[in-house]
């Protein structure tokens, strides 16, 4: 699992806007921020303005699970059948290892052009790199729905987003609060 912030974009305009209806400054406006981020039923909608592209490598089993965010998440992904068929596969295109005579069996495959039976044979453990677009409120979604679950990719992707992001502060609460 690898993740790595492209682009973050959109901080000063969603302060802007949350300073329209508190009538204060924007400069004043990140201490309030702080105290709304958390809150929902549309005290935080100012996440929504506030977008990354993120570069994630991940298993195909991971991809599956985060196919449940779609609100505020966009995906552009490498293709299967052309990753797949580009040259012959090794250990380090999967997050765990696959016995080496299946690695045997699915390079045959691609080498004989049977590139459907190498996408059929291919183990949940292959990577996939997409890149995603995500505004900070599914962001904070996925943190608070994932944090506790038992794969521990969910973990290895929380870790780096919020180690990665401009403002951590809106995606995982501080351990005070």
């Amino acid at each position: 699992m690898r993740l790595r912030v492209l682009e973050e974009h959109g901080y000063d305009s969603a302060l802007l806007g949350l300073s329209l209806s508190h009538r204060q400054e924007p400069a004043r406006m990140a201490a309030v921020a702080r105290r709304l981020c958390f809150l929902g039923d549309g005290h935080n909608k100012f996440l929504e303005s506030i977008v990354v592209w993120l570069d994630i490598v991940a298993p195909r089993y991971f991809w599956q699970q985060f196919d449940t965010y779609r609100v505020g998440v966009t995906r552009q992904s490498e293709s299967t059948m052309h990753t797949v068929t580009a040259r012959p596969l090794t250990q380090s295109d999967f997050a765990h290892p696959v016995p080496e005579p299946h690695l045997a069996f699915l390079n045959q495959l691609i080498a004989e052009g049977r590139w459907e039976e190498a996408r059929w044979q291919l183990p949940e453990s292959f990577l996939q790199r997409r890149i995603v677009s995500a505004n900070y409120m599914a962001l904070q979604r996925i943190v608070r729905q994932r944090a506790t679950h038992r794969l521990p990719e969910w973990w290895a992707f929380i870790d780096q987003l919020v180690a990665s992001v401009g403002h951590p502060e809106y995606l995982k609460e501080s351990e005070s609060t």
